[in-house]
């Protein structure tokens, strides 16, 4: 294989997806409908350890590496190629390669063999260290959108002097100007209240009392369940798709309390704009029970992808049990290395092609029904939702 070629994604298992399928799968774009930015800085191997560790961002213990997981395993079978390296390569040599390059050097390396038609960035967390959707376009050679963080935007009115009593209309106005520049919102809500609490729509003056404890504190963190209840409903009554992170992420979320079926009194009561569950592993199962009761319910399991490697073909075919088909996204959620980037398609690819090749030739499927899943899936259904 020629040096900076990616390797066929169906390669070992070509038997087990039929040939159409297999063929669409290697060139249909797609749409990453939640991904952050890649590394603009150049960063050490404890760092990038790191920075394949979703949960943590301590140092590695020395009695190991990252690379000897899931996704370290992946990462040296499918990027090791793309820089001269055999599939496999070990640790110390893909880290030896790889640091002969600058980070827009990777990133303009990697990122077109994802075959993304589009990006729909994330900006709000630690985006000094990543590329601006403008500079992941410049990069990657294809065009991003812009996600707007509810928290964020409540910590930069109160942060900036907006006073507690002018607050309600500040985040309203400030709301409906941003709506121009962004395809959707975001609560993290995940990691500042969890999802058990009081999802019903709070007073104005409800707000004001809160928005003016917050301005109390030393450090403005919007952790709050009433300015979080706050900004989504005021979010949903401008009609934004709203994106909700859901399940797997890092160590300071209780895992146990972003089960989304706690988003039940949320998704019954507010106005029926697409919500869109992202990640759900371990949930995804309840979000697709989700996705099929509600009509404004929509989900991915992207991060899980990635983290799972090899075992994302479970995860895939998990996913696809229940829900409508209209109603699963794509997504990476890759934050950092543009590895990441990568991943997520190749990965999602490759799982699909097995889980739906599986099913054609069980009788249970069509060829051109599974492409026409696959497309769903990959692109269609964000257009739909984002209005793209």
């Amino acid at each position: 294989m020629p040096d900076g070629e990616l390797a066929d994604i169906f390669e070992g298992v070509d038997a087990q997806v039929p040939e159409a399928l297999a063929d669409h799968l290697r060139t249909v774009t797609l749409i990453d409908h939640h991904v952050h930015g890649a590394f603009d800085q150049p960063v050490d191997r404890a760092g990038f350890e790191a920075s394949i560790n979703e949960a943590s961002t301590d140092p590695v213990p020395d009695f190991m590496t990252q690379f000897d997981s899931p996704l370290g395993l992946s990462i040296r079978r499918w990027c090791a190629p793309l820089l001269g390296l055999p599939a496999h390569a070990d640790a110390g040599e893909y880290w030896d390669r790889r640091s002969r390059l600058s980070p827009a050097e990777l990133t303009a390396l990697l990122l077109p063999r994802a075959r993304v038609h589009r990006w729909i960035v994330d900006t709000g967390f630690h985006g000094d260290r990543l590329t601006t959707p403008a500079r992941l376009t410049e990069l990657s050679g294809r065009p991003s959108s812009e996600i707007l963080r509810l928290e964020r935007l409540t910590e930069h009115l109160l942060a900036s002097g907006t006073g507690a009593d002018e607050f309600p209309d500040a985040f309203r106005a400030a709301l409906h100007e941003a709506a121009d520049g962004v395809v959707g919102t975001k609560t993290i809500a995940a990691y500042r209240t969890s999802f058990d609490i009081d999802w019903s729509r709070p007073a104005d003056a409800a707000v004001v009392e809160h928005a003016r404890e917050l301005s109390a504190r030393p450090t403005i963190r919007a952790d709050s369940p009433v300015l979080i209840a706050f900004g989504v409903h005021t979010a949903a009554d401008l009609g934004l798709p709203l994106q909700v992170h859901v399940g797997f992420g890092d160590r300071d979320l209780d895992l146990h309390r972003t089960d989304p079926m706690l988003l039940l009194p949320l998704l019954r009561t507010m106005s029926p704009v697409p919500v869109l569950l992202l990640h759900c592993y371990p949930f995804h199962r309840q979000a697709g029970y989700l996705a099929q009761a509600f009509d404004h319910v929509h989900f991915d399991v992207g991060l899980g992808i990635n983290h799972l490697g090899t075992r994302s073909t479970a995860l895939v075919a998990e996913a696809l049990e229940t829900a409508p088909f209209a109603k699963q996204l794509y997504s990476s959620d890759a934050f950092g290395p543009p590895e990441l980037h990568l991943l997520g398609s190749v990965l999602w690819r490759r799982a699909m092609g097995l889980v739906l090749g599986g099913w054609v030739r069980a009788g249970d499927c069509s060829e051109r029904d599974a492409i026409r899943i696959v497309d769903l899936i990959g692109a269609r259904n964000a257009e739909r939702v984002y209005g793209l």
